[in-house]
């Protein structure tokens, strides 16, 4: 775990239905803030269908869902209190490597309450974002995972569709719940991946009326599927490939 405190985390969630791209992009967005130095990064994999790592090239060994499910079967150690098997726990989770760090969140909540391990869990995930100045989440569709595990606000709030209709009208569900939710979003953009040309009148619309601004696109890149296929973590593509070099100019337009 990283020592120190940042004087201010900023932080960047990532949201979008199912088969988007947000995992991938998540990654891009790590790899934009390690070559632009923006160093060290907690990623937090907050997706129930974990693959953040895969992306990253990382293992996992261990999640927070593990130590939530330990903690409420009553498996803490005896002589250790709740709030100390939870702390070790948390770091034992962190997955290190250069520049970044990575938490997987694991499965969601089971049968019955949750809300001792919940509210430990966010104090301690707080904490821990403290010691870096960026953290990026990836998460479900849904964004109720940002509203029970952490209490930080979210400066950016990337929502990533694909070409379809269902796909933009799900962005647009999800920038509504993340308001309504009240977890103190900075800003809201769409970042609509797998383009093969231009959005047309039809979808700019939809955004507007939506109130979610349009950071841009993302074309159809076929090394994203052949990296995928072969096992290759998708970071690793090169910068000059087109998915990337558009991934960073929208990175460059909204974060700098």
């Amino acid at each position: 775990m990283r020592k120190g405190k940042s004087n201010m985390t900023y932080s960047i969630a990532l949201a979008g239905k199912g088969g988007t791209g947000k995992t991938t992009l998540a990654g891009m967005l790590i790899k934009y803030l390690l070559k632009h130095n923006k160093t060290p990064v907690l990623a937090v994999d907050a997706d129930c269908n974990a693959n953040l790592n895969e992306v990253l090239g990382l293992q996992v060994s261990d999640t927070l869902g593990n130590a939530r499910e330990e903690m409420k079967k009553g498996d803490v150690p005896s002589g250790m209190t709740k709030d100390v098997f939870m702390s070790m726990r948390l770091e034992q989770s962190i997955i290190e490597s250069d520049g970044f760090d990575l938490v997987v969140m694991g499965q969601p909540e089971g049968a019955g309450c949750y809300c001792a391990a919940n509210t430990l869990l966010a104090g301690f995930l707080d904490r821990l974002a403290g010691n870096y100045p960026y953290l990026v989440m990836d998460n479900e569709a849904g964004m109720e995972h940002i509203s029970r595990l952490t209490t930080s606000n979210v400066d950016v709030l990337l929502i990533v569709s694909d070409t379809s209709r269902r796909g933009l009208q799900a962005a647009v569900r999800i920038n509504k719940l993340a308001r309504e939710l009240n977890i103190g979003v900075g800003k809201s953009y769409a970042v609509i991946n797998q383009v093969k040309q231009p959005p047309s009148e039809t979808v700019l619309k939809m955004l507007n009326d939506g109130d979610l601004d349009f950071a841009g696109t993302i074309p159809e890149d076929p090394l994203i599927y052949e990296y995928d296929l072969n096992g290759r973590p998708t970071v690793e593509i090169p910068e000059d490939s087109k998915s990337v070099k558009a991934a960073f100019e929208i990175f460059d337009r909204i974060l700098n």
